[in-house]
């Protein structure tokens, strides 16, 4: 299993709408290494959805559940999306702060590539963001 970090503005799609919709596909990635990321994933595996721009903040886990295909929204066949559904709310949610400050985080894209939107995370990168949601 393969453990990722998506971003979203919750003013354009929020983790409350994620709940209610119940499934989404993830649209919109115009980046290659933000596509290429996207191609990588596999049913199954976990993902942490995170609001940026406002709150900034890991708020839940969500699960691939259809693995790569062509983006409806555009034409273009460079870009995919792939389904993912919600599986839960953390209790409390992860703040970049935090997550700057955690040694065990020093190393993830969030903190040295900010302004990629699909990201890869370690299993232990993801366990401590989990764990930091839970305490």
């Amino acid at each position: 299993m393969n453990y990722w970090l998506v971003k979203s503005e919750p003013f354009k799609y929020s983790w409350e709408q994620f709940e209610k919709d119940g499934k989404t596909f993830w649209d919109g990635v115009r980046n290659y290494q933000a596509r290429n990321n996207l191609k990588a994933m596999r049913s199954g595996d976990l993902v942490l959805f995170y609001h940026s721009n406002e709150g900034k903040e890991v708020v839940g886990i969500a699960k691939v559940v259809k693995e790569a295909y062509q983006d409806p929204t555009t034409e273009d066949t460079n870009w995919v999306v792939v389904d993912l559904s919600p599986v839960q709310k953390l209790a409390k949610p992860v703040g970049l702060e935090q997550i700057k400050t955690d040694n065990r985080l020093a190393d993830i894209a969030l903190v040295r590539q900010g302004r990629l939107s699909v990201m890869p995370l370690a299993a232990a990168e993801f366990d401590a963001i989990v764990g930091l949601g839970s305490e």
